[in-house]
């Protein structure tokens, strides 16, 4: 048999870390399986659901390079299938019209609470042998029912967290067709899944409660169960769940954040899944090791760090043309524009392993296409007037150097003889003066790209 899986996103917001996680571990299984991988929209919560929240998770899931092999589908361009299913449902009786009104459910459900009960339907319209239902209503359009079997228990074997029981008797005739017709979210991923022949339905663990209902609907259909996997939640960095006041909760937040989407890719393939003490590796490496055994039923916690770790051996690795130019685009958000002086690609070169983001990137880069804020307590510390007379020393003798960072630096070391001074004492003044700030790579790797006369107007400004 085929490895069908899918990815089944709601759009009633953005592509957020957890549904990420979800449609890669989906997407490797089927890889790994040489299966394919569906994208399915389950747009039919109509209130909720925007056309800038499909695509939203288009952008992330095209960020992400997560390919899928059919769709994406719209359950809202489905619903003939769903309403032939449903009629089906209710010739075999496997489904019911229900027609109580809102008032009586929600009648219902204070009595049962008064007397401390689960709250749930009565099954007063359900249809039993011998049972003599109410008279229909004209004023109420019905619902429809599905019946639930009311015996028995429901067991799968979850590929994640192992055997799970739910006794029938725990769950009511739920809704699968709203009174104006519409199919509701639990029936029609059972059609789809059933209909689509998915496999494995990977997903988070906030799902586990429809799995029982969902597999009764299969069997009441006749369809074949796939395999259940559910995935525990992500918690942030404090150990709560995650939210949006842990910061990013959009993927595309972290590409707009400095992130690439290798460092995210990995970062999320460790999140609750291990291989060994493997830490950095490839998306192909990941779909030939991936499997569900090695899944933690525990709950995973985030951890910024760690992604930051991994997107700073992600910037050190990839190519000079990539970063020359996303930082490009960076910078231009700052409002700088490159200048074909200093070289763009020798910058990031100078730079990239310095950095835990491509914002960082661009930001510690930035001065050398502006001219840079001193920093006010870095200049009182390092700009002192007993310094000046050495840097007007090492002005004279740069006048006439040949511009080269070899050259600078024996420069810096002939004034700091003469001047009977440590490298720090004049590197830390020319930093300041040249970035703006008292840390830089070797600064005279910094003043070969800045130019002769870049670097000579700087420091004249000090005088």
């Amino acid at each position: 048999m085929t490895v069908r899986t899918r990815f089944a996103p709601s759009p009633t917001g953005f592509l957020h870390i957890g549904g990420a996680r979800t449609a890669l571990f989906s997407w490797a299984f089927a890889k790994k399986h040489h299966g394919d991988f569906i994208l399915r929209i389950e747009d039919t919560d109509v209130a909720r659901s925007t056309p800038a929240a499909v695509q939203a998770i288009l952008d992330g899931m095209q960020w992400l390079e997560l390919d899928y092999d059919e769709g994406p589908f719209y359950q809202m361009q489905r619903m003939e299938t769903y309403k032939k299913t449903l009629q089906k449902m209710l010739e075999d009786g496997t489904a019911y019209h229900c027609y109580c009104s809102k008032e009586e459910l929600d009648a219902l459900r204070e009595s049962q609470m008064l007397q401390q009960l689960k709250p749930r339907y009565d099954g007063r319209w359900r249809p039993e042998a011998g049972k003599t239902l109410p008279a229909v209503p004209q004023d109420v359009a019905p619902v429809i029912r599905f019946k639930n079997p009311q015996t028995g228990n429901v067991v799968w074997q979850d590929l994640v967290k192992g055997e799970i029981s739910i006794a029938n008797q725990e769950l009511d005739d739920l809704i699968i067709a709203r009174g104006d017709g519409t199919p509701t979210y639990n029936f029609c991923v059972v059609v789809d899944d059933w209909e689509m022949g998915i496999t494995q339905v990977i997903r988070g663990d906030d799902h586990v409660n429809n799995t029982p209902r969902q597999i009764n609907m299969l069997l009441a259909l006749g369809a074949t169960i796939p395999q259940y996997a559910h995935l525990s939640m992500i918690l942030g960095n404090d150990g709560q769940k995650l939210s949006k006041r842990h910061g990013a909760v959009s993927v595309m937040q972290y590409d707009d954040d400095g992130y690439l989407p290798e460092a995210v890719l990995n970062y999320l393939s460790r999140l609750g899944w291990s291989h060994g003490d493997d830490e950095v590796f490839s998306m192909q490496q990941f779909c030939e090791w991936f499997d569900l055994d090695h899944i933690t039923p525990s709950a995973a916690q985030f951890n910024t760090e760690k992604l930051n770790w991994l997107n700073a051996h992600y910037i050190k690795l990839a190519s000079t043309d990539y970063l020359v130019k996303d930082i490009t685009k960076r910078l231009a958000k700052l409002n700088i524009t490159v200048t074909s002086q200093p070289n763009l690609s020798a910058v990031i070169d100078l730079y990239k392993e310095r950095v835990n983001t491509l914002n960082e990137l661009a930001a510690n880069i930035a001065y050398f296409y502006q001219k840079p804020l001193i920093d006010v307590d870095a200049a009182e510390k390092h700009l002192t007037a007993e310094i000046k007379p050495a840097i007007a020393s090492l002005t004279t003798l740069l006048t006439t150097v040949e511009w080269q960072a070899e050259n600078i630096h024996h420069a810096i070391n002939e004034v700091i003889t003469q001047h009977q001074l440590k490298f720090p004492k004049v590197a830390m003044p020319l930093r300041v003066l040249l970035t703006g700030i008292a840390q830089s790579p070797s600064i005279d790797q910094v003043m070969a790209l800045l130019g002769r006369d870049e670097v000579m107007a700087r420091i004249a400004l000090w005088n």
